[in-house]
């Protein structure tokens, strides 16, 4: 009996022992088959009472922001997390329930891994099939990520048989040093908030608007944070653009709801060149005769649409198009219907980096309605690192852009197309452009019937007089979002308004732009056409065409 609760004594010391030490695991990771070099050694820290999840460049105080941190509490398998957002800046959160979620599937298969003895569990996560090897030959619990934590100490995970995550050292160590590393006050949050802040703070936010009104109003003026141009359907902000790096990529951002107008209306968020001696700013702020005119000789003058050596128009960063009523109007009951709230619309802009990089630029969202009410916007840029490069231009140049942004100021709608000479521009390159291409956004209005918004027509890009794009701009799934449209008329056969295949643009969608080729451009003049055969006013009824254009290529 005495030596039997000596024994006993002994034994519980010892696995205090084993408690009380803590082991560095440092994992590789592989895929299929291939080692991946590249990235840094997944590190577990792991003793009876907690375990660290961190890598060996956070270890060493490299990383750069963001990164994480994960810690394991024993007994109680909560995860807390630690998000570094930036020098001095910590936040937390933590989670009592997901490890005691995990389902395994525990089969009889063992193998060894380092000299321990491991067992294989299998689990699903989000359909891929996660294969677990785990060792209780240390009475220890961790891993390199919070996956099998309540199962023992996890040597191996694999993913879809063909990633890889293997220890490849176990030591003993004294000190972790975590201290050293979570060394500043930390702000505590919820999960969603946790995952929400860090994923913010890996790329750049630039707010542009916030729930700012777009209408249409005598009342609308401009304050010390927005201004405000024709009757409130132009509002215009002054942001400046960080430097923008090579392997970075620029999205814009808008989220649109009615206040009031129950209409789809033509919209675009633009920025302004200020480079020449005339800005579109100077048309806002005088007057659109202040700007050039552009004269094909069908009796009328289009004023600010086209680039000239003393102008340039405003360049387009996306084109959208408003849903019939959405928010404002879902009170609009249909069976079977349940409206959308709110209206996104997200477009890479990448290719225009060269013209924003550490620019400072007025920026504006422009939407054509008549409706006191209008609409509710909020525009943000956002700018990601990235590996990616696939625009290499370093040059852009804006050519035309016959959007009448300033519809409610005087600007007449784009209807030059009703001429065969259609609409085009003379331009000099100083310097040769190399893999020129033209950045061309193209939508059709206007009519009923047989207006050019619902009829297919052909345009026509021609490049110092050949011909160098033609393709018919046609959306067939505007049928898609009728959950965005909820005041969409509806007709006897069957449809509704916001169904109905459109010219390049469909009620609440972005219009992408098109990259057409342009080939290597000399240094020299050069001209540039657009022809499209509008199509002739029914009554009080016109078809009109919206194209802007902006040259890109490498100097």
């Amino acid at each position: 009996m005495f030596r039997r609760i000596i024994f006993s004594i002994v034994t519980i010391f010892l696995m205090s022992l084993i408690s009380a030490q803590t082991y560095e695991i440092q994992y590789q990771s592989s895929y299929n088959g291939k080692l991946q070099s590249d990235q840094p050694a997944i590190i577990a820290w792991v003793n009876g009472k907690e375990s660290f999840i961190l890598n060996n460049t956070i270890k060493e105080q490299k990383s750069s922001y963001p990164f994480e941190v994960t810690k394991i509490e024993r007994p109680s398998n909560t995860i807390v997390s630690y998000g570094f957002l930036k020098p001095g800046e910590i936040i937390s959160s933590s989670d009592t329930e997901s490890v005691g979620k995990q389902n395994f599937e525990l089969t009889g298969e063992t193998k060894k891994i380092l000299g321990y003895t491991c067992k294989k569990a299998i689990t699903k996560v989000n359909s891929n099939t996660i294969e677990v090897w785990y060792t209780n030959d240390l009475n220890l619990k961790g891993g390199p990520s919070a996956l099998g934590q309540d199962l023992g100490l996890v040597l191996e995970v694999e993913r879809n048989k063909n990633s890889l995550i293997t220890a490849h050292s176990i030591k003993k160590i004294k000190n972790t040093g975590i201290e050293k590393i979570i060394n500043t006050p930390i702000q505590s949050t919820d999960v969603l908030g946790y995952k929400d802040l860090l994923w913010k703070s890996r790329f750049t936010t630039l707010k542009v608007f916030d729930q700012e009104t777009v209408n249409f109003s005598e009342a609308s003026k401009s304050d010390e944070k927005v201004k405000r141009y024709a009757n409130g359907t132009i509002i215009l902000k002054k942001i400046k653009f960080p430097a923008i790096g090579e392997g970075e990529n620029i999205f814009a951002e808008l989220k649109q709801q009615s206040n009031g107008d129950a209409y789809d209306r033509t919209g675009t968020v633009f920025f302004i060149p200020q480079d020449k001696a005339l800005s579109f700013l100077d048309g806002l702020e005088k007057g659109i005769k202040t700007l050039p005119a552009f004269d094909n000789g069908n009796g009328k003058q289009y004023y600010g649409v086209s680039a000239t050596k003393d102008y340039n128009p405003a360049v387009e960063m996306m084109r959208f198009f408003t849903p019939f009523g959405i928010q404002q109007f879902n009170h609009i009951q249909l069976k079977g219907k349940t409206w959308q709230t709110i209206n996104p619309y997200r477009q890479d802009i990448t290719e225009l980096k060269p013209s924003l990089s550490g620019k400072e630029l007025w920026v504006g969202v422009f939407i054509g309605n008549y409706d006191k009410g209008g609409h509710k916007v909020s525009l943000e840029i956002t700018i990601h690192k990235s590996d990616q490069a696939v625009h290499k231009n370093n040059v852009i140049i804006p050519l035309f852009n016959t959007l009448n942004i300033m519809e409610m100021a005087g600007q007449d709608y784009s209807t030059m197309f009703n001429k065969d000479q259609g609409l085009w521009v003379d331009f000099t390159l100083e310097k040769e452009i190399k893999n020129a291409q033209l950045r061309y956004t193209t939508t059709g209005h206007g009519g009923w019937e047989n207006g050019d918004e619902f009829i297919p027509k052909v345009n026509t890009i021609s490049m110092d007089g050949k011909t160098v794009f033609s393709f018919v701009p046609w959306r067939t799934d505007c049928g898609s979002y009728r959950l965005y449209n909820p005041a969409s008329g509806n007709f006897q056969d069957g449809l509704s308004s916001s169904d109905l295949s459109r010219s390049n643009w469909c009620p609440g969608t972005v219009t992408n732009p098109n990259f057409i080729p342009l080939g290597d451009l000399k240094a020299g003049k050069h001209s540039i056409q657009i022809k499209i055969p509008q199509g002739p006013t029914e009554g009080t009824s016109f078809s009109s065409w919206n194209v802007s254009g902006t040259l890109l290529g490498v100097q």
